[in-house]
């Protein structure tokens, strides 16, 4: 029988979106095929600790998604740089280190999506799903992002940033800028943690207070009044056009909050929180138009593996980028599997066609070093 593949799913991290990532591995372990690999639960706590789980005990209170967290009790290890997949032990009382053959970071947010883990997974010689160091980094931070995005010639909102050393802009001078409502974001977070809309002073600067407390950076971004839609893509530019892992769209979806926006709650919390409409009832004449866009943002931010990109549609028909998300939630209400499986992709053949992609990606650039 051939041998299984070890699959590493990393997980949780230092991050505001640290539950969300629990919820996301806890699927995606579930989803795995069994006789084709063998998995290994790799938990990031809030410290930044590592721990191999066990399962059954290593997510307490795992089905509900408010109180889901880490067993403090398991393994402490680490991944040891240059050592293609070995995850040494901390504790003094096990015997053995054990190897993956393949990462799943399954990381949202900050120290997981913006490029450190995939680092130091290329530091230690192994394949991993998702985009690599330079897309996860610059995909990560909105400002870069949209910047990257509108030197692309690709269609962007208004937004302006402040910084936590500067003065805060005055609110009369913003909202004279971009209008109002205003949208005020971290610009490294993702999730809609810490994101605040605001159409007076005094929520203005609490908001602006309040996204402070996730990064240094923060945008102000002018209100799109639009349908929000959003479309996965999957894919390698290492795979030949045309072939099973080349570079495509999903179909499109629509996102419709039952909230004042898209919150962390509607999410990932409460699953009446909006409606989810795939595919969306658009013209398919926009539909098209909105996978070419998809498939072009990850191209100009040099990403891989998998994305999720989200637009608004003006009632004029024109469409704006908002942004792209390098590692999509995989929780059961999540869009971004929800779209593949509309065209006719599984949540486990979703998964295949990651691992195959991550595999695919990692011996090219081997290649590419040995004929160096």
């Amino acid at each position: 029988m051939k041998n299984k593949i070890k699959v590493g799913i990393l997980f949780g991290g230092k991050s505001a979106e640290h539950e969300v990532s629990l919820q996301s591995a806890k699927n995606v372990f579930d989803a795995l095929d069994r006789d084709k690999y063998e998995a290994f639960l790799i938990g990031i706590d809030k410290n930044g600790r590592w721990r191999l789980g066990e399962e059954g005990r290593f997510l307490l209170d795992a089905d509900d998604p408010k109180k889901i967290r880490l067993n403090a009790s398991s393994d402490a290890v680490a991944l040891v740089p240059q050592s293609s997949g070995e995850i040494s032990y901390l504790s003094s009382t096990a015997e053995y280190n054990k190897a993956v053959d393949l990462i799943f970071p399954i990381l949202h947010g900050p120290f997981g999506e913006d490029g450190t883990v995939q680092g130091l997974l290329k530091l230690a010689d192994i394949p991993f799903i998702g985009a690599g160091v330079l897309a996860a980094a610059v995909s990560m931070d909105k400002d870069v992002m949209k910047r990257l995005l509108r030197e692309g010639g690709l269609p962007i909102g208004k937004f302006r940033v402040v910084r936590n050393i500067e003065k805060f802009p005055a609110f009369e001078e913003v909202s004279a800028e971009l209008g109002l409502p205003l949208f005020i974001k971290p610009a490294n977070m993702g999730s809609s943690v810490g994101v605040s809309k605001v159409s007076n002073n005094e929520d203005y600067q609490a908001a602006l207070k309040d996204a402070f407390l996730y990064d240094t950076k923060v945008l102000i971004e002018e209100f799109i009044l639009g349908r929000e839609l959003e479309c996965s893509v999957l894919g390698s530019s290492f795979a030949e056009a045309g072939t099973k892992h080349s570079i495509t769209a999903s179909t499109v979806g629509e996102i419709i909050p039952s909230h004042d926006f898209y919150s962390y709650d509607a999410k990932y919390i409460d699953e009446e929180g909006a409606a989810l409409v795939i595919p969306a009832k658009i013209d398919p004449k926009i539909a098209e138009r909105i996978r070419e866009l998809s498939i072009k943002v990850f191209d100009v931010l040099s990403c891989d593996g998998l994305g999720r990109v989200d637009f608004f549609l003006k009632e004029d028909g024109s469409i704006i980028v908002n942004e792209i998300n390098t590692m999509p939630g995989f929780t059961k209400i999540s869009m971004y599997p929800k779209l593949w499986e509309a065209a006719g992709i599984s949540y486990s053949e979703l998964i295949d066609r990651l691992i195959e992609i991550a595999i695919l990606r990692f011996r090219n650039e081997k290649l590419l070093k040995t004929e160096k």
